[in-house]
């Protein structure tokens, strides 16, 4: 009988969500009386899973790193980067990719402040109208804010502080305006933050280092909006501006012989991208063209200064220019009882050189041209989608290295020159409203990263540690399958399969080189990019709500549904078991376990905790656990005054201080064994301000800074 109440409480507190309407920030006056509509924390769809931030102070009280971390089912690691229920992410920024190597993408969500963000989409089926190259799965970032027909404003700040060895210091700022005429409208988001960092790293029994880095970004997003007609004119640019200094101690054994180091880093980044969008529309409003086009310019200087000998250990450049042309068409279409037609096209031609000691040693040039066409349809209670994506790439390049003679080699990189399908398909079946199954698929290409193509991909150097890059890296086909059955937004279980054909994968070896003198040796660790035939990662995972109101509430009570979901302590349970299955490893699968809890304290205060881990003896690739991973515990006190306006939160980080890294390479023989540690415990302050205004009966106008289709994020769009 528990058991049963346990789950009809959860169904019930379920379905009370689903009583909500779409999320909006739209405020309605009614005889002096303000309706508010909340916005969900969490909503499960069809195609992604939205994660919302703005109102959300466990998630946007630091940088969006530190926010992104936080979110169930999604791992951040130095060694795979970012991943989501088993499928590497592709990063897009307000719908846009966002065409910034591997190596700058941490430190670029490090500089971002997360109380900077909306909300935050994954999108676990891309459709037919992404680029084939989103891989497994996009994260993308919504920073845009809706312009009103009166001048709005929103301050969002936060302090933060460590205390290892030393007191360490981070803020982050970003003041959001926008505002609407009868002739245009415009959006400016401009940010800050500084960081203060400290990282120690063990290699085997070689290398030991601790680095103390001090970060400082800054952003700004603007935009304008102008109606001619019944059509729209977008214009964006934005600009990211990052200066990150490191200084790095390190110990180790050079040909038997011990060192020690001391090292100065400095890397500058700079990224511009701007964006005209026309949207012609027709007087059926279910009718819809676009054109928009992108250019970005990306650019990035690291040195590295040995500081007893004073003499450069590095010296890298590069520069990355990317231009893209999109055309979107949708419109109706009489097939079954609804359907819809959409079709379009993308050119991009993307250009990245590298260079390093005033030698240009990679020139690597790609053009894409890609057309798609998917149908979308309904049938009594399914829904169907069914499309397919054409690419062609024409991907070619030059290297140069010095050899082991000291002559400057050039080589042609390996071309890639392909035509292929990317189809994609999707079932569901509706129960009820908000309860459905679904099955899905699709086929997807990864190109290799700039930075594992880069042969001067290094951010660190020392006498018992090499990184190289390979140019020579080919790109990665998917074959991506998922079952899901999910229940009002919030619960779901699924399983995915990912088939990777061509897996780009990190190899960390150890190995030796004598001194054809001395006849010594030296032992070292390199760190590279290779190939690997075949790769599949098998993930189950499931989600649950569950409101503690259950041991105190009448039955009754509860069937009435006689209580507010935004007022009532609940845990958030995500589960997740998945498997990386290696050609010529015997691996073994892992557990991810995410628990996100909501207590209403008196005053209306709001306690969050969070806790993630990932036990330790588990495979992630060529890796294995040693020590959990995650391990870690984040605290949030939030609380809302004058009239909701001013948000002030108090924040603890990692408070059991267990969050690290810590893997056992398998690639070879003998085993190396990596090992990390950030200053991740850390404590601080937040506070979120609205500056009021008057005219509460202002429109809406729509948002300016991100204009994509499926941004209902449904397998079949609602048709207005």
């Amino acid at each position: 009988m528990k058991k049963s109440l346990v789950i009809l409480s959860t169904i019930t507190f379920l379905n009370s969500y689903a009583q909500e309407k779409p999320k909006t920030d739209r405020e309605t006056n009614i005889e002096g009386v303000t309706v508010v509509k909340a916005k969900k924390t969490v909503e499960q769809k069809a195609d992604r899973t939205i994660f919302d931030f703005s109102e959300q102070p466990q998630l946007n009280s630091g940088s969006l790193m530190e926010g992104v971390k936080k979110l169930p089912g999604l791992v951040v690691t130095d060694l795979a980067g970012m991943m989501y229920q088993g499928k590497i992410l592709d990063v897009y920024m307000d719908g846009r990719p966002l065409n910034i190597t591997s190596n700058e993408l941490n430190g670029f969500l490090e500089g971002m402040p997360a109380n900077s963000v909306e909300r935050i989409e994954i999108i676990t089926q891309p459709g037919a109208e992404f680029p084939a190259t989103s891989g497994g799965a996009i994260l993308n970032i919504i920073t845009s804010k809706t312009a009103r027909n009166y001048l709005s404003a929103t301050y969002s700040g936060n302090y933060s502080f460590t205390n290892y060895d030393k007191y360490r210091n981070r803020t982050n700022n970003s003041l959001s305006l926008n505002a609407k005429n009868r002739y245009f409208g415009w959006q400016l988001n401009i940010g800050q933050s500084y960081r203060e960092n400290l990282m120690s790293a063990t290699i085997d029994d070689l290398s030991t280092t601790r680095t103390d880095g001090r970060r400082r970004g800054y952003f700004a997003k603007a935009a304008m909006t102008f109606d001619i007609s019944s059509d729209r004119l977008l214009l964006n640019y934005d600009i990211y501006h990052n200066n990150n200094d490191n200084f790095t101690s390190s110990t180790g054994r050079y040909f038997g012989t011990p060192f020690q180091t001391e090292d100065d880093a400095n890397t500058f980044n700079v990224r511009h991208e701007a964006v005209a969008t026309y949207q012609k529309r027709f007087a059926d409003k279910n009718k819809k063209l676009d054109f928009k086009y992108n250019l970005s310019n990306s650019s990035s200087e690291f040195e590295q200064i040995n500081r007893l000998q004073d003499v450069a250990v590095l010296q890298n450049n590069s520069e990355m220019n990317v231009s893209t042309f999109k055309v979107d068409y949708s419109q109706p279409l009489n097939i079954l009882d609804e359907g819809k037609i959409s079709f379009g096209g993308l050119f991009d031609i993307q250009n990245f050189t590298t260079e390093s000691e005033g030698i240009t040693n990679l020139d690597y040039e790609r053009q894409t041209a890609s057309t798609y066409l998917e149908f979308q349809t309904k049938l009594k209670k399914f829904d169907f989608i069914l499309g397919t994506r054409a690419e062609n790439y024409d991907i070619s390049g030059i290297s140069r290295a010095y050899d082991n003679g000291g002559n400057l080699v050039e080589k042609d990189l390996i071309p890639f020159n392909k035509f292929q399908f990317f189809p994609n398909a999707s079932v569901q079946y509706n129960f009820i409203p908000k309860v459905y199954f679904a099955l899905n698929y699709n086929r997807k290409i990864t190109l290799p990263s700039i930075s594992a193509l880069n042969p001067n991909n290094s951010v660190y150097q020392n006498g018992n540690t090499v990184t190289t890059g390979n140019p020579n890296l080919q790109p990665t086909i998917f074959d991506n399958y998922e079952v899901k059955v999910s229940m009002f937004d919030y619960a779901f279980i699924g399983y995915s399969v990912s088939n990777a054909k061509n897996q780009v994968m990190q190899l960390v070896t150890r190995e030796k080189v004598t001194d054809p003198v001395t006849g010594l040796e030296n032992e070292f660790i390199r760190n590279r990019q290779e190939n690997i035939s075949e790769l599949t990662v098998h993930n189950f995972n499931v989600g649950l709500p569950i409101p503690l109101m259950i041991f105190s509430t009448p039955l009754k009570e509860i069937m009435n549904f006689n209580f507010n979901p935004d007022k009532i302590n609940f845990i958030y349970v995500y589960a997740a078991y998945q498997k990386h299955v290696l050609p010529d490893v015997d691996t073994k699968g892992f557990l991810m376990l995410n628990l996100n809890s909501q207590f209403i304290l008196p005053k209306d205060v709001k306690l969050s905790i969070n806790y993630f881990l990932i036990p330790r003896n588990a495979n992630y690739y060529y890796f294995q656990t040693v020590n959990p991973v995650g391990n870690n515990v984040d605290v949030t006190l939030s609380k809302k005054f004058m009239k909701d306006r001013l948000s002030v939160s108090l924040f603890a980080n990692d408070i059991l201080n267990g969050q690290q890294m810590s893997f056992r390479s398998v690639a070879a023989q003998p085993n190396v064994v990596l090992m990390n540690k950030f200053d991740s415990r850390n404590f601080g302050f937040s506070v979120n301000y609205k500056i009021p205004t008057r005219n509460k009966l202002a429109k809406e106008a729509p948002n300016m800074l991100n204009q994509e289709k499926k941004d209902d994020g449904g397998l079949l769009n609602q048709m207005p």
